[in-house]
């Protein structure tokens, strides 16, 4: 099969199972199989796949048309300019968290070798995001599932920042010792239990529920992170917190108390207010 026919054929398969934009998945998951870029595919459309490249073609195709991420079977994505490998074990990096990451740096670049803590590190594509463009930073990233950190461990040592980021198996803070933080940072669980069913089939079917929903409100660790932050954040630090829609309400009645202030809910590039930012007094 020729590189104009795989496309054609894979493309059908695609919109049939009513993948969105089929024919530029199809070209995605064809470069992926033949190991060259779109280029290639568009100058060479006579180019006869291998049978190795046939079956890897093949094969990503009937996962896709299931839809299974496309993230999860090339098993890489993007992420403010740096490629991460992810797993059915991590949530997929999207864009609106790169907010996270473009503040984290703005907070904390000039201060004097800043130290943060990331709640919930998954890919650990926050906190390595962080560590690449503030270069005398330092972290520690938890996560209660080892699976996930042994995801981030791979991204760690794909990134060279082994030196400066801390791995540890933890419950929000409970495996932490004393230590106080610059900046808390964290994209937690805020998905509602009763919307999960809504989801797309790629996040409802695919994705670790448990990065998605607390099992109820959405609002159990937000509420959790910011009762215990306070006390992890030096005087003037900021907590940060991805948020999910209609949250902003509610999120900012939880930062009311005295031992907080200026706390704001961002909007992402929808419009959508997605993260808190508030400082300890």
């Amino acid at each position: 099969m020729n590189l104009a026919e795989a496309i054609y054929i894979g493309s059908g398969n695609l919109s049939e199972a009513d993948v969105p934009e089929p024919i530029r998945e199809t070209k995605l998951l064809l470069a992926y199989s033949v190991g060259r870029d779109e280029v290639f595919l568009i100058a060479h459309p006579e180019y006869e796949m291998t049978s190795t490249e046939f079956a890897k073609f093949e094969d990503s195709i009937l996962r896709r048309a299931a839809r299974e991420p496309y993230q999860y079977i090339v098993g890489k994505q993007e992420f403010y300019g740096l490629d991460f490998i992810v797993t059915p074990a991590v949530l997929i990096p999207r864009p609106e968290t790169e907010m996270l990451v473009e503040r984290s740096i703005e907070l904390i670049q000039e201060i004097s070798s800043p130290r943060f803590f990331e709640i919930g590190a998954g890919s650990g594509c926050i906190s390595i995001s962080i560590l690449a463009n503030v270069p005398d930073a330092s972290g520690v990233a938890v996560d209660i599932s080892n699976e996930a950190l042994k995801v981030a461990s791979m991204n760690v040592d794909k990134h060279n920042v082994t030196d400066r980021l801390e791995l540890k198996i933890s419950d929000v803070f409970a495996g932490l010792n004393d230590e106080s933080f610059d900046l808390i940072v964290s994209n937690p669980p805020y998905v509602r239990s009763e919307d999960i069913p809504d989801l797309q089939p790629e996040v409802r079917d695919y994705e670790p529920v448990r990065a998605l929903t607390d099992g109820g409100s959405g609002l159990n660790i937000i509420s959790r992170i910011i009762s215990g932050a306070s006390k992890r954040l030096v005087p003037g630090g900021t907590l940060l917190i991805e948020i999910g829609i209609g949250q902003d309400h509610e999120v900012l009645e939880l930062v009311s108390g005295k031992e907080w202030r200026d706390g704001i809910v961002v909007k992402d590039f929808q419009g959508i207010p997605r993260m808190l930012q508030v400082r300890r007094r």
